[in-house]
C-alpha cells in the first residue's frame, strides 16, 4: 500500500501529469482517427506546463497558507512570556526525517536532504534553550537500508548532541506511522513537534490524532513574508514547477489523510 500510494502521487504530480497529457494526444494523433482531438490535448499538455512553468504567484498563496498556520517557535518574535509559559517543562523535541541517503564516501551532512538538515538544525537549536529535554528521532527505513533516524543521529552528534539525548524511532514509513511508533515513546508528556512549514498541518493533524498534544516548531520556510516580486518571477522555470510540486505533494497527502480519517 506505501509503494502504491507513492506511485500513484508521482504519477499526479505537475511534470508526469504534463506528459501523461502529451503521450495520450500523441497517441491519439498517430494511432486513431481522433487526430483532431489528440491535437488538442497536445495543445493542452503544453499549455500545462507553461502554467507550472508560471505558478510560482499561485502556488506561493497555497504554500504560504500551509507554512504560517503555526508561527515559529520562540524565535526573535516569539520568544515572550506566553511561549516560554506553553514551552516550560518540555522534556521532548521530536523531529520527523525529510529524506536521506546512506552513502559513507560523502560528509554526513550531504547524506540528508535540505528539509532533514533544517528541521534538525531546528530541533538542536530548541534542544539547547531545553538543555534537560530529550530528542526523539523519527525516520525509518524506507528506500535505504539505514533508516533515517541512525542518518540524523550520526549528524546530531557530530553538532555536538549527546548520544544520551537521542531517542531513535526507526520504524516508520510515513508520518501516520511516525505518530503511531512515537506515542509508545513520549507517553502522555507535552512534547516539541519539529517538521517543515509546508508540512506541519499534515503532521499536527495526525499527532493530535493519535491523542497527542504536540506543540508545532515549523521549520525550513519556502516563503517569507518580506518576499517581494521579482522580474524572474515574469519568466518560465524550474522553480515554478518545483513550487507547484510542493503544493501538490501536500495538499494531496492532506486529502489522502482525510479520506483515511488519519486526521
Amino acid at each position: 500500500m506505501f509503494v502504491l500510494k507513492k506511485l500513484i502521487a508521482q504519477l499526479l504530480f505537475p511534470v508526469p501529469l504534463c506528459f501523461e497529457v502529451l503521450i495520450v494526444g500523441i497517441v491519439l494523433m498517430f494511432f486513431s482517427r481522433r487526430q483532431r482531438l489528440g491535437k488538442y490535448i497536445v495543445l493542452s499538455g503544453i499549455l500545462l506546463f507553461v502554467f507550472f512553468c508560471y505558478s510560482y504567484p499561485v502556488a506561493k498563496i497555497f504554500i504560504k497558507r500551509l507554512e504560517y498556520k503555526y508561527p515559529p517557535l520562540l524565535s526573535t518574535k516569539s520568544a515572550d512570556e506566553t511561549a516560554w509559559n506553553i514551552t516550560s517543562g518540555v522534556k521532548w523535541i521530536v523531529i520527523l526525517a525529510g529524506g536521506h541517503i546512506s552513502d559513507h564516501e560523502v560528509p554526513v551532512t550531504s547524506r540528508v536532504s535540505e528539509e532533514t538538515l533544517v528541521r534538525l538544525v531546528e530541533g538542536i537549536r530548541l534542544h539547547r534553550l531545553f538543555p534537560e529535554s530529550r530528542i526523539v528521532l523519527s525516520g525509518g527505513r524506507v528506500f535505504d537500508p539505514v533508516s533515517g533516524a541512525e542518518t540524523m543521529a550520526e549528524l546530531a552528534m557530530s553538532l555536538g548532541v549527546k548520544k544520551e539525548d537521542l531517542v531513535l524511532q526507526s520504524e516508520s514509513k510515513d508520518t501516520h506511522d511516525e505518530a503511531k511508533f512515537v506515542k509508545p515513546i513520549i507517553g502522555n508528556d507535552t512534547f516539541i513537534l519539529v517538521t517543515s512549514a509546508n508540512h506541519m498541518t499534515r503532521a499536527m493533524g495526525m499527532f493530535e490524532k493519535s491523542g497527542m498534544s504536540p506543540i508545532p516548531a515549523p521549520a525550513g520556510h519556502t516563503i517569507l513574508k518580506s518576499q517581494g516580486t521579482v522580474p524572474a518571477d515574469f519568466f518560465p522555470s524550474s522553480y515554478g514547477i518545483d513550487k507547484a510540486e510542493q503544493v501538490f505533494y501536500e495538499y494531496l497527502g492532506i486529502l489522502w489523510a482525510l479520506l483515511r480519517g488519519q486526521i
